[in-house]
């Protein structure tokens, strides 16, 4: 069954140094708010760093003309795709210090477009690479060393399209680029979803989740995205390969788990089947206060090791939960939730309640 993209974010600016969308960011007052809450943390305010102060040379490099239309040298574009957003990147991108910048970003609409982007860069000394929301907190989409001319950044987000999905097996065939509201938004019609939300979740892609071995917020169950795997798509500079989805196979080493969390070193992940599930349509929820965070720890261990399966079981400490608006006592913040697609699970919200009650909550 075919599905089509819609991703009601690509009319909104991303801001290049910090997290979110440029319309979003806190005015001054809020800033100064937020400041009050860190007394003695904040040794002085910085400037909004700005593009014309960034060390960024002309390319190293120039694509042929039958490249030329998905390569862009735009200042703003090279910086954006200079670094992740690790608390470290932030505070290089605020002191005007993001390291390498990448000399072009090419922006791939198919399989065929990354092939012939890793020929021409294999042959003219380019380093090149993947890209999906640049939420890498590790450095993985930073180039380091001085053995290439140039450093092409790939960001494969106009790759973010539902190409199939199999509603018997719950399954679908996704590309890389898609970010986590665009790939949900075309499942959410057939009553399906991912159930993969990281963090990060807003402004990451399926692929990046798949280099890097991803978590998401889930507490029991299927947490990391290798479990939601049925095969890959992966390019390479060697050649294309496509791992099987079905039969599936217990015979030797998997293939899939030699590209997931390879940080994009081995190939470019263009595609991948992918396992869905069904909807939630009964959740509940709770928050639980405690003064004491051992106990709050303790409490997390019982709940753990029951048979409730929680799917969010967060421990917040209390400077975490003071600035998530969640508590301003100093008290820690256990939130839990639970949610099925067939039964009601408020019983089950109830006995962890009671759990972390006798726990001191």
């Amino acid at each position: 069954m075919p599905a089509t993209a819609t991703d009601p974010h690509t009319s909104r600016t991303r801001s290049w140094w910090g997290w979110g969308y440029v319309d979003a960011h806190p005015d001054d007052a809020e800033c100064v708010a937020t400041g009050a809450l860190l007394p003695g943390t904040l040794a002085r305010p910085l400037p909004v760093p700005r593009i014309a102060d960034l060390p960024i040379g002309r390319p190293a490099a120039t694509p042929p003309a039958a490249l030329a239309h998905l390569v862009t040298a735009d200042p703003r574009a090279r910086a954006a795709h200079a670094m992740g957003k690790a608390y470290r990147d932030v505070a290089r991108a605020l002191r005007g210090r993001p390291g390498r910048i990448p000399d072009l970003v090419a922006r791939p609409a198919r399989d065929q477009d990354v092939t012939d982007l890793l020929d021409w860069a294999g042959g003219h000394g380019v380093a090149v690479i993947p890209f999906g929301g640049g939420s890498s907190v590790v450095g993985g989409v930073e180039y380091r060393g001085d053995a290439h001319r140039a450093v092409l950044s790939l960001d494969l987000t106009s790759m973010d399209r539902v190409l199939e999905i199999d509603t018997a097996s719950r399954s679908a065939r996704i590309q890389a680029g898609a970010l986590g509201p665009a790939l949900e938004a075309q499942l959410r019609p057939h009553g399906l979803t991912l159930r993969h939300f990281p963090q990060s979740f807003e402004f990451s892609t399926l692929g990046g989740w798949l280099a890097t071995r991803a978590g998401g917020h889930y507490a029991t169950g299927h947490t990391h995205i290798d479990d939601f795997v049925q095969s890959l798509r992966v390019i390479t500079p060697a050649g294309t390969g496509t791992s099987w989805r079905l039969p599936a196979s217990g015979a030797g080493p998997s293939p899939d788990r030699f590209f997931l969390g390879s940080e994009g070193t081995l190939g470019v992940i263009t595609e991948a089947w992918m396992r869905l599930r069904e909807r939630p349509r009964h959740k509940a929820s709770a928050s639980v206060a405690f003064t004491d965070f051992a106990r709050a720890l303790e409490a997390v261990r019982a709940i753990a090791q029951s048979d409730l399966s929680p799917a969010n079981c967060r421990l917040l400490d209390p400077g975490e939960a003071l600035l998530s608006g969640a508590c301003h006592d100093g008290s820690a913040v256990l939130v839990l939730g639970f949610e099925s697609a067939t039964a009601p699970v408020d019983g089950r919200l109830a006995a962890a309640v009671d759990l972390a009650r006798a726990h001191g909550g």
